[in-house]
C-alpha cells in the first residue's frame, strides 16, 4: 500500500513587522513555537510550525516581517521572508486591522501579487478593530492583490483561528504528511532555547537595545540523576552601554531575564533548568554577514 494521502501543504504568513504572524502561528499549533513581542522584527528565523489533523497536515511558514532594511541583518531577514513565497501552496498576507494600510503594506502586497500560490488576505487583531476599519483594510488590499479568500481573525482570543485553518486546508493539494505527527516545529532545541531567552530581553528593554541583541548557546548538558538541564548562553550586544542596560544594577535585570526564560525552557524541555547567562559586546554585528550567519538568522541556518 502507498503512503497515506491527506490535504497536505505549506502556507507562508507574510506581512509587515508586528502584523501578528508569530502570535497566529502559536495559536494555530496550540503551543509556543515562535517568540512574540511588541518590538518590530522580533522574528529572525523562518519557522515551520506543523498542525496535524486526521484529515490534513498544515505546515505554517512564519517569516520575518518585510520592511525597509537598514543593515545587513535587515537585508537577510527580507531575503528569508521573500524566499518563503517561492515554494508554498498558500500565501497568507497578514494586515493589522487596527492600523492604516500604508506604503509598507503596499510593498508586501506587490510581492504577494507575483506569487503563483493561492492568496488569502488575513485581517489580524479583529478583536480591537471596528467592522468599518476591517472593511476599509480589505478594500485597500484588494487594490493591489487579487485574493482567493479573505478572513478576519484574532489570535489573542482565538476568534476565527480554526476558520483560518479550514480556509487554508481547502486550498491544499492531496499529498503525504511532510513531518512526523507529533512534531510541532522544525526548529532545533538549541535555536528555540536561544530565541526564548531573546524574547525575554525584548520584553524588558526599549529603544535600540532589542534590535542589537543576539543570543548564542555556548554549552548544554543533562544530568540524568538530578533530572537537570544545564545551559550556558551568551547575549551579544553592539555597545558597552547596551551591555550595562541588560545586566542592570547589581545584575538585577540579567537575573530577571534568566528567571523568566527558565519558566519557558523548563516547559519546553520537560525538566528543571540551570541557566547561566553572560553578556558580551560584538561591535556592529548586525552589519557583519558572518556574524549574522553565526546566529543562524534569516537563511543562515
Amino acid at each position: 500500500m502507498g503512503a497515506e494521502q491527506v490535504s497536505s501543504g505549506f502556507v507562508a504568513l507574510v506581512g509587515r513587522p508586528n502584523a501578528g504572524k508569530s502570535t497566529l502561528t502559536n495559536a494555530i499549533v496550540g503551543s509556543k513555537v515562535a517568540i512574540t513581542s511588541d518590538t518590530p522584527q522580533t522574528t529572525r528565523h523562518r519557522i515551520r510550525a506543523v498542525l496535524d489533523r486526521d484529515d490534513a497536515q498544515l505546515v505554517i511558514v512564519d517569516t520575518p516581517g518585510l520592511h525597509k532594511p537598514h543593515d545587513a541583518l535587515g537585508e537577510e531577514l527580507n531575503r528569508s521572508a521573500l524566499k518563503a513565497l517561492e515554494d508554498v501552496d498558500v500565501v497568507a498576507m497578514l494586515v493589522d486591522a487596527t492600523q492604516q494600510f500604508g506604503r509598507g503594506d503596499e510593498w508586501v502586497a506587490g510581492h504577494v501579487a507575483k506569487t503563483h500560490a493561492k492568496r488569502v488576505l488575513v485581517l489580524t487583531k479583529a478583536d480591537i478593530a471596528t467592522q468599518g476599519k476591517i472593511e476599509e483594510q480589505i478594500a485597500a488590499a484588494r487594490k493591489f492583490v487579487e485574493f482567493d479568500d479573505v478572513i478576519a481573525v484574532s489570535a489573542v482570543d482565538g476568534f476565527n483561528v480554526d476558520g483560518f485553518v479550514d480556509t487554508v486546508v481547502r486550498y491544499l493539494p492531496q499529498g503525504p504528511r511532510w513531518f512526523p505527527r507529533d512534531m510541532p516545529s522544525d526548529q532545533s532545541i538549541e535555536v528555540m532555547i536561544a530565541e526564548f531567552i531573546r524574547e525575554k530581553i525584548l520584553r524588558s528593554t526599549h529603544d535600540e537595545v532589542p534590535h542589537s541583541v543576539g543570543v548564542a548557546l555556548d554549552d548544554m548538558s543533562y544530568n540524568d540523576r538530578k533530572g537537570l538541564y544545564s545551559i550556558w548562553a551568551i547575549i551579544y550586544v553592539e555597545r558597552d552601554s547596551q551591555k550595562g542596560i541588560i545586566i542592570g544594577k547589581g545584575a538585577d535585570k540579567l537575573k530577571a531575564i534568566g528567571t523568566e526564560a527558565r519558566v519557558d525552557l523548563e516547559r519546553l524541555l520537560g525538566g528543571k533548568v540551570f541557566l547561566n547567562l553572560s553578556v558580551k559586546v560584538k561591535k556592529d554585528w548586525r552589519r557583519d554577514a558572518s556574524q549574522i550567519k553565526r546566529f543562524g538568522y534569516g537563511e543562515g541556518r
